[in-house]
């Protein structure tokens, strides 16, 4: 089988459904590195996240990620500013370069209240269930902002499928 170059691009964009490579890996972490830009310029944090990577069916709604945050660190301030426009990666650690996986991605983050947050936070306890098992640690979260990202751009970059291999989502 012939290597593939970081010229060669798989494409899902246009309302089509988020390829499973690509929900398998939103799926497989749980740490992003969020950045952002305000007054005082580039930014960068890292928060834990939950996927719900459910397809979204024909509209290529994609995947939701789930993070929590306060209102009133730096990123909060700045996300709620700013319109919500955010990029960020993930990626586990301590990877060797041959067999390299991580996601990109850009999107638009917004607190949830509501039934949004109950349904949210649902899909976070599920990913985290220490969370739960904590009472001190749940009410601590439950008492700060639940955000959504949802990406409206997404590559995954898999060097085990060769060298520079991406493939790439975009929302409709």
């Amino acid at each position: 089988m012939a290597e593939k170059t970081g010229a060669e691009i798989t494409n899902g964009t246009g309302g089509s459904a988020c390829p499973e490579a690509i929900r398998r890996a939103l799926g497989a972490h749980t740490t992003m590195t969020l950045a952002y830009a305000d007054e005082d310029g580039p930014q960068a944090c890292a928060v834990l996240y939950a996927a719900d990577t459910a397809d979204g069916g024909a509209d290529g709604a994609g995947p939701v990620l789930y993070f929590v945050t306060a209102t009133g660190t730096r990123h909060g301030r700045a996300l709620a500013g700013s319109g919500g426009r955010a990029a960020f990666t993930a990626q586990q650690d301590g990877q060797e370069w041959s067999g390299l996986t991580g996601l990109q991605g850009r999107g638009r983050c917004r607190v949830l209240a509501g039934a949004e947050r109950a349904a949210g936070w649902q899909v976070y306890l599920a990913r985290f269930p220490f969370v739960a098992g904590s009472e001190r640690l749940r009410g601590a979260l439950e008492r700060t902002s639940l955000w959504e990202l949802r990406p409206d751009w997404l590559r995954l970059i898999d060097n085990g499928r060769g060298f520079g291999h991406k493939e790439e989502w975009s929302r409709g």
